[in-house]
């Protein structure tokens, strides 16, 4: 679960990013939003992991 959190997160994260400078996926915020969705993605991940599996 971590690791699908991970790259759900990931990619939203940097999707927003992307939208957010017109479509730019390799620019400075569409990375650091990758890395913050990654995160929280990898969170959201342990949380279903230990409460529901």
């Amino acid at each position: 679960m971590i690791f699908v959190g991970l790259t759900i997160g990931g990619t939203i994260g940097s999707w927003i990013g992307a939208i957010m400078t017109g479509n730019n996926w390799f620019s400075l915020t569409s990375i650091m939003l990758g890395c913050v969705g990654s995160l929280i993605g990898i969170w959201a991940g342990y949380k279903v992991y230990r409460d529901y599996l």
